[in-house]
């Protein structure tokens, strides 16, 4: 027993004596316990708070110690454009994220980081565009899958009904369109099987243990717990995808690539002397996984929590349908091109991304060298933390930050007025890859919705709740009841 105790105090004073050195001249902040370092302050159900209280007293640069690893926050505006967007080459690193890093091993484009990002970002930007990301051939395809979308909402006949399903179809089959040419009918049950995983994902990967497993790495393979189910899900997808990569090798046309698939093919074949490639089946494989994913779930979260604010506040929607009666009227699809007539609507929608503040902490970012930061060394491969929350939910910038108002974005003559502090999709150099894509189908999806159905709920508007469920890696909004009524 003297022996455990007397190894037990020495690992403890090691861990401390480690985190004083680590600390050498990082910003200031909380006093880290041994080994758990700061998570006995940090409320992982309401992170954001969490966060803004820690730099009220620290400042808008302050270091966290999640686990035994210190993390260096950005609160507010001015940091996080700082550190991103002037500083963006060096603050262009993933930070660890063991719940993706022990499966994807630095491949794809969303956790990977160095020269793999760079290619994989390049390249898959380079691809979208030609298969007509913010042009008019992406527009159709989304004007299609809202036309396929008001057909099924018309199924439901009015009556209550989950839209969780339905929404997450619609911005998925535009995506397949792009990774892997086909849309799926909406009953297909393959398709709704990745649905159903697709968001049994984001709800594990915002829950409290995820954080916790992600900065204690040692448990993942000896607890048992929701990460496990985590890793099945990534293994499935995985499997999923090196399919469908084997079947396009069967059928590919070098001089007729029909999706990004195809041309990653290509480009493997291009490269294939190449002993430092970064084209490799593997890296196809997770970066075709990735692009699914986050142009999947993301909007579909987003067109979710936009029906639930419609439904809570009718005033809106009301004022949102007069607009598209008078721009777009009732017997033709709406085009992007409308946006710029339509300032309210388009204040609605970037009300929605400010007010659900899909991804509170973005993901974690990571200095590429040593850093000199304001007055702070940061050392390489720190993990660096940004709150888009408190970008967001500035008080100066957006008066009444915690109401739902979309005179945040409109100016004294009605006019749709532009913020500096609006980037829901992040900053700088690890923008989101898709950030194009997803604004056309907020704006098509939605305005497509309300132009065919009137929303109403089965249970009074009092008793409604916006607050999301989670919101750990992501803000998820709680499951509620909706009624299409045909106009």
């Amino acid at each position: 027993f003297v022996v455990l105790v007397l190894c037990l105090s020495f690992l403890l004073l090691l861990s401390l004596w480690r985190q004083r050195s680590a600390r050498g001249n990082l910003p200031p902040g909380p006093t880290p316990l041994p080994i758990i370092g700061n998570y006995h302050l940090i409320d992982m159900k309401d992170i954001g708070q969490c966060l803004t209280n820690f730099s009220k007293i620290y400042g808008p640069v302050f270091t966290l110690y999640l686990g035994r690893n210190p993390a260096v926050v950005l609160h507010g505006y001015e940091a996080v454009k700082e550190a991103f967007t002037d500083h963006g080459e060096e603050f262009a690193g993933r930070g660890v994220f063991p719940v993706f890093d022990k499966f994807k091993k630095n491949c794809g484009v969303v956790f990977s980081s160095g020269r793999t990002w760079k290619e994989m970002r390049r390249f898959s930007l380079m691809t979208l565009r030609n298969f007509g990301m913010g042009r008019r051939s992406i527009e159709d395809r989304i004007q299609e899958e809202a036309r396929c979308l008001v057909d099924e909402l018309r199924k439901t006949k009015g009556e209550p009904c989950d839209p969780t399903f339905i929404l997450g179809c619609a911005p998925c089959n535009v995506i397949c369109s792009i990774v892997f040419q086909n849309r799926f009918d909406y009953k297909d049950q393959e398709f709704l099987t990745f649905l159903d995983i697709l968001n049994e994902n984001v709800e594990i990967l915002s829950s409290p243990w995820i954080q916790i497993c992600n900065n204690f790495p040692a448990v993942i393979d000896y607890l048992p717990g929701r990460h496990r189910k985590l890793h099945k899900n990534f293994a499935f997808a995985e499997h999923y995808f090196l399919s469908k990569v084997k079947q396009h090798q069967e059928s590919l046309d070098i001089n007729n690539p029909r999706d990004f698939i195809d041309c990653f093919l290509i480009k493997m074949e291009q490269e294939k002397h190449n002993p430092k490639t970064e084209f490799t089946c593997e890296n196809l494989v997770f970066t075709a996984s990735d692009l699914f994913a986050a142009g999947t779930e993301t909007t579909s979260t987003t067109l979710r929590y936009s029906l639930l604010l419609l439904l809570k506040y009718p005033e809106v929607t009301a004022k949102v349908q007069e607009e598209i009666d008078c721009v777009i009227g009732r017997h033709r699809s709406p085009c992007m091109q409308d946006r710029h007539s339509m300032p309210y609507t388009d204040a609605v929608l970037h009300e929605i991304q400010r007010y659900i503040d899909l991804l509170p902490t973005s993901l974690p970012h990571a200095v590429t060298r040593d850093v000199k930061f304001r007055e702070y060394l940061i050392p390489k491969g720190t993990t660096v933390i940004a709150s888009l929350t408190s970008v967001l939910y500035d008080d100066k910038e957006f008066p009444n930050p915690e109401k739902f108002d979309p005179s945040h974005f409109l100016d004294e003559r009605g006019k749709f007025k532009k913020s500096d502090y609006f980037f829901p999709f992040s900053t700088g150099k690890r923008i989101c890859v898709g950030e194009g894509l997803a604004r056309a189908e907020l704006f098509l999806f939605l305005t497509t919705i309300l132009q065919n159905f009137n929303l109403k709920s089965p249970v009074d508007l009092k008793d409604l709740d916006t607050t999301p469920v989670a919101n750990g890696f992501a803000s998820v909004p709680p499951k509620f009841q909706i009624c299409f009524i045909p106009i």
